[in-house]
């Protein structure tokens, strides 16, 4: 077998069943690591790119995108890595590193030649894969590999929100939707000091997210339970992908505080204008994050250590796995672990 040979499961068509598949990669370029696959989790993007939901899919697919690993190869112009090192790839997998955005350390907002790992991309549902050097972060000795996976795409984008709005522990964090993403920000408020409520659709896991963190856990969809939070929240932060009374979660914002989508409803969002008027409140989303601020939230995951709840497949059960997520009963992440021969 060539020593460039990846071996994979990959789906060959929308919809299907993933199967083992082998490929060449061609030589590894002079910017790329590659790095042998130990765990990878598995994620709701993960099945829309298989199921091409988004229209960007291109046959076959391997997808996976929260990889944890060891280097293998470095190319020529790699730095600051060495073989042998464990490190994480999330979303993307490559940036231009030239345009304006790059330059200032935003590559998350490359305009460039940016490759997200699951679009046009072989990725961590193999025994390898390649990603640019500054997109493989290294990981902590302190930070369990098995469970890492997560915090490189739920955790960053859950995280970077965390950042861009300033959040203090004075402050006071509602999280909309718990599973994915959502525990992981419970985990890493609470480590943050925050005061943190829980919205969740399902209370029979109140006392579950009470010991991640919560300090309130209240009804999603209960409208009289969503009136007694009005003026709250510094910082709301929605992981569905479902339409909201958007209204009524508005309302509940402090002055100053922030809507801030990570999940994408699945229509366009509505929001009335003296609501946002009134008090100086704000509309935001974001993506995941760049390399700098993924360093950041692992670094801060291994001091307070900081990880996700997992349930682990063996990699060669990925698609027992996949019906699992689609069931909607996973706690809180489903990871694989690598177990070609």
């Amino acid at each position: 077998m060539s020593n460039n040979t990846i071996r994979a499961y990959a789906a060959k068509e929308a919809g299907a069943k993933l199967e083992a598949y082998e490929f060449d990669a061609g030589e590894l370029e002079a910017h790329q690591v590659e790095v042998k696959v130990e765990y990878c989790g598995l994620c709701h993007s993960d099945l829309s790119v298989l199921n091409n939901d988004w229209g960007v899919s291109s046959y076959p697919v391997v997808a996976g995108h929260e990889i944890i690993g060891t280097i293998s190869r470095l190319g020529s112009e790699a730095k600051g890595l060495k073989v042998g090192q464990r490190v994480g790839i999330g979303w993307n997998a490559e940036s231009c590193e030239s345009c304006d955005q790059c330059i200032s350390g935003h590559q998350v907002l490359c305009t460039g030649e940016q490759t997200p790992t699951i679009v046009g991309h072989a990725s961590g549902f193999a025994d390898k894969v390649r990603a640019g050097w500054q997109w493989a972060i290294p990981l902590p000795d302190e930070v369990n590999p098995e469970s890492a996976g997560p915090l490189l795409c739920g955790g960053i984008t859950v995280f970077n929100p965390i950042i861009q709005h300033d959040i203090k522990a004075i402050h006071h964090v509602g999280v909309v939707g718990i599973g994915g993403l959502g525990h992981i920000a419970i985990k890493l408020l609470k480590a943050w000091g925050c005061e943190i409520t829980a919205f969740t659709s399902n209370l029979d896991k109140t006392d579950e997210l009470k010991a991640m963190g919560a300090d309130h856990v209240v009804n999603s969809r209960d409208s009289e339970a969503l009136k007694s939070q009005t003026g709250k929240f510094d910082l709301l932060l929605s992981t569905v992908n479902v339409t909201l009374d958007w209204a009524s979660y508005l309302s509940t914002l402090a002055p100053n505080g922030s809507l801030h989508l990570l999940g994408i409803p699945l229509e366009p969002v509505s929001i009335p204008a003296p609501l946002l008027i009134s008090g100086t409140k704000s509309l935001a989303g974001s993506t995941t994050g760049s390399p700098s601020t993924l360093r950041q939230l692992l670094k801060f995951a291994a001091r307070k250590n900081i990880a996700p709840q997992i349930e682990l497949y063996p990699m060669s059960k990925v698609n027992e796995a996949i019906e699992h997520l689609k069931s909607g009963n996973v706690r809180y992440r489903v990871v694989l672990k690598s177990d070609f021969s």
